[in-house]
């Protein structure tokens, strides 16, 4: 299970990373630290929701 997580903490990241990111920019926030600051929030949403979707794929 821990492998099938880490894979998808992979993608999940990276996506939630780059939409977070393209939201704080569409709103206006073009500075490093809102940009840095979205990504360092996708990275933190992305664990609870790769650990709700290897629950259901397990």
């Amino acid at each position: 299970m821990l492998r099938l997580a880490m894979t998808l903490f992979a993608v999940i990241a990276t996506t939630l990373m780059g939409s977070f990111v393209v939201v704080a920019l569409v709103t206006g926030y073009d500075t490093l630290q809102p940009v840095l600051a979205a990504a360092a929030a996708g990275f933190v949403a992305a664990i609870p929701v790769t650990w709700i979707v290897t629950k259901k794929l397990v």
